[in-house]
């Protein structure tokens, strides 16, 4: 990034290889065969990839809200896996859950062969806060499956500060390399 992100901190329980991909069993495997095979049976799998310690503590936020899909990719996939292991996360910290504080307002193309410039435009202006009094003052755990340029996470931490979040972190399943 060429200017600080609008985020604190980020972190992420694995590390994304994605030329490990060839064992079914793999992280990025389990990933892709759940996001894009939508298969929801392997958030249970997913889940357990967090391990015992989570990155961060319940000290650390005061709401826990997934990165979100635009409506008619929800409709397609189904679900979104970010809500799903958000939901796992904040029941972990025993902190709420905010599905309906922050909208993807507009459908934007896939990230995946995009470069980091590109992914930043793709975004931008793609994320709504529709609940600003569920936000505002308060320390947010941002949560998404991957960060790969960390451009969907700043763009949606952009937002969330603009409407008066005190403070956001990210938490990741995986982080590419």
């Amino acid at each position: 990034m060429d200017r600080p992100p609008h985020f604190a901190s980020a972190r992420a329980v694995a590390r994304y290889r994605p030329s490990a991909e060839s064992d079914r069993r793999s992280l990025p495997s389990l990933i892709r065969r759940h996001k894009y095979g939508l298969d929801q049976s392997l958030q249970k799998a997913l889940a357990e990839f967090l391990g015992d310690d989570l990155p961060y503590s319940s000290a650390d936020c005061e709401v826990v809200i997934p990165v979100p899909l635009h409506p008619r990719r929800l409709w397609w996939r189904g679900f979104n896996q970010a809500a799903l292991l958000a939901m796992t996360i904040a029941r972990r910290l025993d902190k709420p859950l905010e599905v309906e504080a922050l909208a993807r307002s507009r459908m934007t193309t896939p990230q995946t062969s995009q470069d980091h410039d590109a992914r930043r435009r793709n975004v931008r202006r793609a994320f709504t806060v529709t609940r600003p009094a569920r936000i505002r003052g308060k320390r947010i755990l941002l949560v998404d499956d991957v960060m790969t340029t960390g451009a969907t996470v700043d763009e949606c931490a952009r937002v969330l500060m603009a409407a008066g979040a005190a403070r956001v972190d990210v938490l990741t399943l995986a982080r590419v390399l």
